[in-house]
């Protein structure tokens, strides 16, 4: 049962979890969530990233079966196995709206897609870390939400339900999102999960978050695990102090 802290934060609230899109499976898996939230009475309720590679003409076609190999965009320095014993380096980090996500060259992303989005990460941990970081801006972008989603989410038995709610997010203005940390929980150079320790703001309101990713290497780049139907785990935590910081 949600406590009175949790109905008066804005990070609680169906509004904040289908707008903001903290992540992709928040919007796809939050608007679930949303309708249960909804049922409760809210006392408090008040009424373009910059390209490191130039654009694909057609983004890439998946390849089923294809469950690891080479980057898609031939991003080197595979990884199959190890953890992130340092932080990543960042060239840069990108605005996609108010929340920023990291570039680097050698770990990604490395493509942009006609749509905008952004893709093709290096297999290496730092390249699983990079993915996680994007993802918080491009799933909280209803510009590129729906396309991106699209492309992230490969074949599995819960794909059309996670593609079924693509797009359904609406707009994250007035919402601030960063990445603040980073942890690598598992890495087999198939499969990565990556936790994230997101500070977010709105209407006066902070949260700090943990936000963890089931990643798959499939079509020679980080995917969403379309194994499970919540490919990702969202908490409130009172401090990011267990996190390696990382951000902007």
């Amino acid at each position: 049962m949600a406590t009175e802290d949790e109905e008066k934060s804005p990070f609680t609230r169906p509004g904040f979890i289908i707008s903001a899109g903290l992540v992709v499976a928040l919007v796809v898996v939050g608007v679930i969530v949303g309708i249960s939230v909804a049922q409760k009475p809210d006392p408090t309720a008040s009424p373009q990233p910059t390209a490191s590679e130039p654009a694909p003409s057609t983004a890439p076609t998946p390849t089923e079966g294809d469950a690891g190999g080479a980057s898609v965009c031939g991003l080197s320095g595979e990884v199959l196995e190890g953890t992130l014993t340092n932080v990543p380096d960042v060239d840069e980090w990108v605005y996609q709206g108010t929340t920023a996500y990291p570039t680097s060259t050698k770990y990604g992303p490395g493509m942009t897609a006609p749509e905008g989005y952004r893709y093709c990460f290096q297999h290496s941990p730092e390249g699983a870390a990079f993915m996680a970081a994007t993802a918080i801006a491009q799933g909280g972008d209803p510009t590129v939400n729906a396309a991106w989603v699209n492309y992230v989410v490969p074949e599995g038995p819960y794909r059309d339900q996670l593609l079924s709610s693509a797009g359904q997010g609406g707009t994250t203005q007035g919402i601030r999102m960063d990445v603040r940390g980073v942890r690598l929980l598992s890495y087999t150079g198939d499969t990565a999960r990556v936790d994230l320790g997101i500070s977010g703001a709105s209407q006066g309101k902070t949260i700090n978050a943990s936000v963890v990713y089931e990643l798959v290497w499939q079509d020679g780049d980080w995917k969403l695990n379309a194994e499970t139907p919540t490919p990702f785990d969202f908490a409130a935590i009172p401090n990011l102090s267990s996190y390696t910081p990382w951000g902007p």
